[in-house]
């Protein structure tokens, strides 16, 4: 995935299925300039990590 796409996924009031090494996780904030993104599992909120955006893929 690139910035640009997290970035929308993000912004979108719907919820995109987007995963992270084969867990799905929520995209919290995109930085556009780095290409990071912080994320955190669905299922373990409280554990938010930053990855690169060539990471996520979207399902």
């Amino acid at each position: 995935m690139n910035a640009q796409r997290a970035q929308e996924i993000m912004d979108s009031k719907d919820m995109c299925h987007v995963t992270c090494k084969g867990n799905q996780v929520y995209i919290e904030h995109v930085d556009q300039g780095t290409g990071n993104a912080t994320v955190h599992e669905l299922n373990k909120p409280e554990q938010k990590y930053m990855v690169s955006v060539d990471e996520l893929m979207e399902q």
